[in-house]
């Protein structure tokens, strides 16, 4: 398996780490009956539980545009020294965003964010190129 693709499944794994902890914090505040219940009318999650579920959406939102680039890079059979390391700055750079973004680092989190982002486009540019 080919480094990029390594990650990727590496990213998978913390997005299943991620929905479990966000899980746990938002059941804790809402209760088993709000929960378990149809949630017709989702109750708004605050203080960390909304953290957790933002930066929850927010790695759904990045990892679509990462596994482009993995796709891309694998398909494409474009991988290099230089995708691999973007792929290793993405994951290191999700996992610091799960601190920043619960504890409220500021402009920490949009830093960081921002080198995800930019290791994401990197490979997909390395590819093309």
């Amino acid at each position: 398996m080919t480094t990029e693709l390594t990650v990727l499944a590496l990213a998978g794994i913390l997005q299943a780490i991620q929905f479990a902890v966000f899980s746990v914090a938002a059941n804790l505040q809402v209760g088993p009956k709000v929960a378990m219940g149809p949630r017709d009318n989702p109750p708004a999650l605050t203080g960390t539980a909304g953290r957790l579920q933002r930066a929850l959406n927010n790695h759904f939102e990045g990892l679509i545009l990462f596994t482009l680039a993995v796709v891309v890079v694998t398909m494409g059979q474009q991988g290099s020294t230089l995708t691999a390391t973007c792929a290793w700055i993405y994951l290191i750079a999700r996992i610091f965003y799960i601190p920043a973004y619960v504890l409220g680092w500021t402009p920490g989190r949009s830093l960081i964010w921002a080198i995800g982002f930019a290791a994401t486009m990197m490979m997909i540019l390395a590819a093309l190129f």
